[in-house]
C-alpha cells in the first residue's frame, strides 16, 4: 500500500513539474529579449546617424554663416569699388577739361608767338636793311622752327633788350604751359589706367559674388537635405523607441504571467499532496504520514534577463609678419583705397598697401600715417635688396595698373600675401603666371 502511495505521490509530483517549468513562457521571452536587443541596436546606429546629420548641420550652418559674411564684405567692397570708379569717371572728365583747355590756350599762345616771330623777322630785316650785324641776322633767319628761332635768339649777345624780354617772356609762357599739359596728361593717364583697374575689380567681385550666391545655395540645399535626414532618422529612433516599449511591456507581463502560474502550480502541488496525505492515512487506516513537500517540489527554470539599457550618446613677433593675416583669407575683399579705417579694417577691406601696414602693425613696427599709406610710400619705407636675396617678410612689388601698382609680402617659396583685386587677402604664386610677368624685381626689407 505504502508503494502504491509513493507511486501516487510521485506521479502527481512529476505532473506538477511539467507545469511549472512552463517551456512555452521561456521561449516566448527569449525571443523577445533577442528582438529587444536587435531594437536596441538598431535605435543606437540610428542615433549614431542623427548625431553626425546634427553635426552636419552645424559644420553646414556655420559655413552658411561664414559665406554670408563674406557675401556682405563683397557687396560692400562692389559699392564702395563702384563709388570710387564714378568719383575716377568724374576726375577723368574733369582732367579732359582742363587738357582741353590748356590745348586752347597753347594754341592761342602759339598763334601769338607766330606774330611775333613776324614781327621779330621783320625787325631783323630792318636790321639788315640798316647795316646791322650780319651774325645777328643768320642767327635768327637760319632757325629751323620757332623754338630754334627763340633758342638761338637767346643766345646771340648782340639782340636788343627789348627783343631779349619779348622772347624770355613767350618762353617761359610756352614752357609753363607745356609743363602744365603733360601734368595734366600724366594725371589723366593714371586716372584712366586706375579707372581700366576698378572697372575690371568690378567685374571680379561681381563673378565672385555670383559664385558665392551659387555656393550658397548649394550649402542652403544641403540643410534642407540633411534636416530631412536627421528627421527622418528622429521619427524612426521615435517608431524603434515605441516598439521596444511595447516589447518591454509584454517582457514584463509574460514574466508576471509566468509568476503567477509557478505561485499557482506550487499552491495547486501543496494541496494535492496533503490530499494525497489525507488520502493515504484513510485508505491504511494508519497513522497520518506526513508528506516531504519539500522533497517534491519542482523548481521551475528561471527566465534569463538580458535587458540591457541603450547607450546614450604669446606676444607678436616680427618674424610672423608672413601669417598674421592668414585670418583673413577668404574673409575679406579688396577695396581699392579701404583698409584705412577702423571700420573698413574690422570688416576686411583693404587693398594692398593698407594691408600691408596692417599687418606689420600686428608685430609692432609702424610703416608710416595709416591715412596715406601707398606703394610710393612703402617702397621708400624699408633698404632696397637683390630680388635674389629675398627673404619672408620682404615686400615684394609688381608693374600693375602703374609701375609699383601692387605691393605684398613674400612669405617663401616663389610665394606672397596680399591683397589681391580677384580674391582679397590670399596667397598668391609669384614663380610663374600673371604675377611672375608683373614682379618687377624690387624687394624692399623692412
Amino acid at each position: 500500500m505504502k508503494k502504491k502511495m509513493l507511486l501516487l505521490n510521485t506521479t502527481v509530483l512529476l505532473g506538477l513539474g511539467g507545469v511549472l517549468s512552463t517551456p512555452a513562457y521561456a521561449s516566448t521571452i527569449q525571443d523577445m529579449e533577442s528582438q529587444k536587443s536587435q531594437i536596441q541596436n538598431q535605435r543606437q546606429d540610428v542615433q549614431s546617424n542623427i548625431k553626425a546629420a546634427s553635426d552636419e548641420l552645424t559644420r553646414l550652418q556655420a559655413e552658411q554663416d561664414q559665406m554670408k559674411a563674406q557675401l556682405e564684405r563683397l557687396t560692400l567692397a562692389e559699392k564702395e569699388n563702384n563709388k570710387k570708379a564714378q568719383k575716377t569717371e568724374a576726375d577723368i572728365k574733369e582732367t579732359s577739361k582742363q587738357v582741353e583747355q590748356l590745348e586752347k590756350e597753347i594754341k592761342l599762345l602759339q598763334e601769338k608767338l607766330e606774330k611775333r616771330n613776324a614781327i621779330l623777322k621783320d625787325r631783323a630785316r630792318s636790321l639788315q636793311e640798316s647795316g646791322g650785324n650780319v651774325e645777328y641776322l643768320q642767327v635768327l633767319l637760319g632757325s629751323s622752327s620757332f623754338g630754334d628761332f627763340v633758342d638761338r635768339a637767346l643766345a646771340v649777345s648782340t639782340i636788343v633788350d627789348a627783343d631779349r624780354g619779348i622772347l624770355k617772356e613767350t618762353k617761359n609762357m610756352q614752357d609753363e604751359l607745356k609743363t602744365k599739359q603733360a601734368d595734366v596728361k600724366s594725371k589723366l593717364a593714371s586716372l584712366e589706367d586706375m579707372k581700366a583697374e576698378l572697372d575690371e575689380m568690378t567685374v571680379q567681385l561681381a563673378a565672385q559674388k555670383k559664385q558665392k550666391d551659387a555656393l550658397a545655395k548649394e550649402l542652403k540645399d544641403k540643410e534642407a537635405k540633411n534636416e530631412e535626414l536627421k528627421a527622418s532618422l528622429q521619427s524612426k529612433d521615435s517608431s524603434l523607441a515605441n516598439e521596444q516599449s511595447t516589447l518591454e511591456q509584454n517582457i514584463k507581463d509574460q514574466k508576471a504571467a509566468e509568476e503567477a502560474a509557478r505561485k499557482a502550480a506550487e499552491q495547486a502541488a501543496k494541496e494535492a499532496a496533503k490530499k494525497a496525505a489525507e488520502q493515504a492515512q484513510k485508505a491504511a487506516a494508519a497513522p497520518a504520514e506526513k508528506a516531504d513537500s519539500s522533497s517534491a517540489k519542482a523548481e521551475a527554470p528561471k527566465a534569463s534577463s538580458n535587458d540591457v539599457a541603450p547607450t546614450s550618446a604669446p606676444a607678436p613677433k616680427a618674424s610672423n609678419v608672413v601669417t598674421v593675416g592668414n585670418r583673413w583669407i577668404g574673409n575679406s575683399a579688396y577695396v581699392f583705397g579701404g583698409g584705412r579705417s577702423q571700420s573698413d579694417i574690422n570688416h576686411g577691406l583693404f587693398d594692398c598697401s593698407s594691408f600691408v601696414h596692417w599687418a606689420y602693425a600686428q608685430v609692432g613696427v609702424n610703416l608710416g600715417p595709416l591715412g596715406s599709406v601707398s606703394t610710393e610710400t612703402l617702397k621708400h619705407a624699408g633698404t632696397q635688396v637683390s630680388s635674389s636675396q629675398m627673404q619672408p617678410g620682404d615686400l615684394v612689388f609688381f608693374d600693375t595698373y602703374k609701375k609699383d601698382g601692387h605691393v605684398g609680402i613674400y612669405v617663401g617659396g616663389g610665394k606672397f600675401i596680399g591683397a589681391q583685386s580677384s580674391t582679397g587677402v590670399a596667397i598668391a604664386n609669384m614663380s610663374s603666371g600673371y604675377w611672375k610677368q608683373k614682379f618687377n624685381g624690387r624687394v624692399v626689407r623692412i
